[in-house]
């Protein structure tokens, strides 16, 4: 009874913290755009759809176990499916939105399909081809796209009766697509597909022998991957308002996987610190040299692998476990019983005499003067 009591106020107290966390980083996250400048809440603004990104590309690297270098590329393809719309058809801002993730996750659908035989390496190979070749292929469709020149599209502009500036109310909607992206993200690794996925990642012949699909689950693996990434580079196209091929160059692929590396696979929280760390880290070090950023990010991709190597989510366990190991532990004293005084796995020595094979001890006189067996008896002089 008293187990099942201390369960219950343990759990309590893990909601109540949790809600407390969730309020505090509510009310900071409102805070941010009266606070800052305008060009420190775009960066903000950034972080948060690059997290949408990287979220997706962590169900499908961190929880799903593949390696996949062409994410950049379904970025790129809700980041001109919202602009197209926006230019060409002259749609609103938030119609983009469902079309983007609805394309990109029939596009993950069917490039899911080469996952069905590849792994590794492959796999990887694979992937990034389709970035490679996506950035010429939207230069040849002109017409559609804008070729080399791009397009530019407006802006998210806010209402009126918001009272807002433009980067103001840009960064609450997105704070608020982020948010329910990371929800659904979090719910579906809680959901029977998470655990097919994790599964997968750990023994692909023991979850087959589970019942585990494996053709269903790697395809929509790539699918719902490919659906965060669209989300995101249509978030992409309403704060920038522009794109071109250039933008979206393979580079882009390598760069989300690093920030995800570096931010923690497998972790709810790694995305939003490898966000940051994509667009901060470039960011501080173009203020050193124009050649710096690349230097800078390669040091420091290098060192945190050395000192994290499960990421920036891992760091504070890390740091917790070495702590831990490096304090001294108190010596436990030994029960003792009340009857004897001594430790209850402690055994009495035993003594001479005792016991069937027993020897006898040196202390006992009737030994000493015993003749041994076969000896000549004893005169008088002996």
């Amino acid at each position: 009874m008293r187990t099942i009591v201390t369960t219950l106020g343990t759990d309590r107290v893990r909601r109540l913290r949790a809600t407390l966390t969730v309020l505090l980083a509510a009310a900071a996250a409102g805070y941010v755009p009266f606070y800052f400048a305008p060009f420190q809440v775009f960066q903000l603004t950034m972080v948060l759809l690059y997290a949408v990104a990287l979220s997706g590309l962590n169900l499908l690297v961190g929880f799903g176990g593949q390696i996949s270098l062409g994410h950049g590329a379904f970025f790129a393809a809700g980041a001109y499916t919202a602009a197209v719309m926006l230019d060409r058809h002259d749609t609103g801002h938030l119609a983009t939105l469902p079309v983007a993730a609805a394309g990109c996750f029939l596009l993950g659908l069917g490039f899911g399909v080469p996952a069905l035989r590849l792994r590794g390496l492959y796999l990887a190979l694979v992937t990034l081809s389709f970035a490679v070749f996506l950035p010429p292929l939207l230069k040849r469709l002109e017409p559609l796209t804008g070729g080399s020149m791009g397009l530019t599209v407006e802006k998210l502009q806010p209402p009126a009766w918001s009272g807002l500036a433009e980067d103001q109310w840009t960064y609450f909607v997105v704070l608020v697509v982020t948010t329910v992206a990371l929800l659904l993200a979090r719910n579906l690794l809680r959901s029977r597909v998470g655990r097919a996925l994790l599964a997968l990642r750990d023994n692909e012949s023991a979850a087959e022998v589970m019942g585990v699909r494996l053709s269903l689950h790697k395809t929509l693996a790539f699918a719902w991957s490919a659906m965060f990434a669209g989300v995101a580079g249509c978030l992409y196209t309403w704060v920038i308002g522009f794109v071109s091929p250039d933008s979206f160059s393979f580079v882009l692929s390598v760069t989300l996987l690093a920030g995800l590396v570096v931010g923690g696979l497998a972790s709810l929280y790694g995305p939003l610190l490898g966000a940051a760390f994509v667009m901060y880290v470039p960011s501080v070090s173009q203020d050193l040299d124009e050649a710096a950023p690349g230097v800078v990010f390669g040091l420091l991709i290098i060192a945190v692998m050395y000192v994290a190597p499960t990421g920036l989510a891992g760091l504070p366990g890390r740091v917790r476990g070495l702590v831990a190991r490096r304090l001294p532990r108190p010596a436990a004293a030994p029960d003792r019983t009340p009857e004897t005084g001594s430790p209850p796995d402690a055994r009495p020595e035993p003594q001479a005499g005792d016991g069937p094979f027993a020897t006898p001890g040196p202390a006992d006189p009737a030994v000493v003067d015993a003749e041994p067996v076969g000896a000549p008896p004893r005169t008088e002089k002996e």
